[in-house]
């Protein structure tokens, strides 16, 4: 992986923690410029400090993936920094499950706002920057909840099923347009990272828990 990620220049939504943090830790230390957008600067700020004291390169900027100015503003800032995007890793989310009976709209709304419009939004603000360069590398988090249904994951699991499907809609036009976009979906089981904490349905929460214990 070294001689192919080196140099590249790889923007993470989602980089405050979990999957996120970790892969841009990794890429970084096999000599990737890692672009950073989250919600938490402080988080941001602490891990491109870890990555320079470990001798990577890394830039961090606050991202609300539900704002496309936002999302617009950390392409720029990739380029501004390191002339060019090679990737985006579109890995922010939000799993507040919970029954349908339960009526959690509000969460239902803010996981359609993240889940989907997020993905939709990095794409907009990063696609016409590939397109220019005819190459580019998205990769996208869905879940397994994306290829299994299961009780409390209606809104989330609809969420993930939308990014299999987008990801593999952008595959076929990038090879019908020749634009040399390529797609990679990442299809994650039960990973104890800090999505759990939006889970405020407690039924809920205790049996994802089981999952993870």
């Amino acid at each position: 992986m070294t001689d192919t990620i080196k140099n590249k220049v790889v923007i993470i939504t989602g980089a405050s923690s979990g999957i996120g943090e970790a892969t841009a830790k990794l890429l970084a230390s096999k000599g990737a410029k890692v672009v950073l957008g989250a919600r938490r600067e402080d988080k941001l700020k602490q891990i491109a400090d870890e990555i320079g004291k470990a001798g990577g390169q890394a830039v961090y900027r606050e991202l609300d993936v539900t704002k496309p100015s936002d999302n617009d503003a950390v392409v720029k800032l990739a380029k501004d920094r390191f002339g060019r995007v090679d990737v985006i890793f579109l890995n922010a989310g939000l799993m507040p499950n919970s029954p349908l009976s339960a009526l959690k709209t509000d969460d239902w709304h803010q996981m359609v706002d993240v889940n989907i419009k997020g993905v939709l939004n990095g794409i907009a603000a990063v696609l016409p920057a590939f397109i220019e360069q005819k190459s580019g590398h998205v990769i996208a988090t869905s879940s397994v909840a994306g290829l299994k249904a299961y009780p409390g994951g209606a809104v989330y699991g609809g969420t993930k099923w939308f990014v299999r499907d987008f990801m593999e809609v952008l595959r076929m036009e990038s090879a019908m347009e020749g634009t040399n976009i390529r797609t990679a979906t990442i299809y994650p089981a039960a990973i104890n990272t800090e999505l759990l904490n939006t889970i405020s349905q407690r039924q809920t929460l205790d049996q994802m828990q089981n999952t993870y214990d």
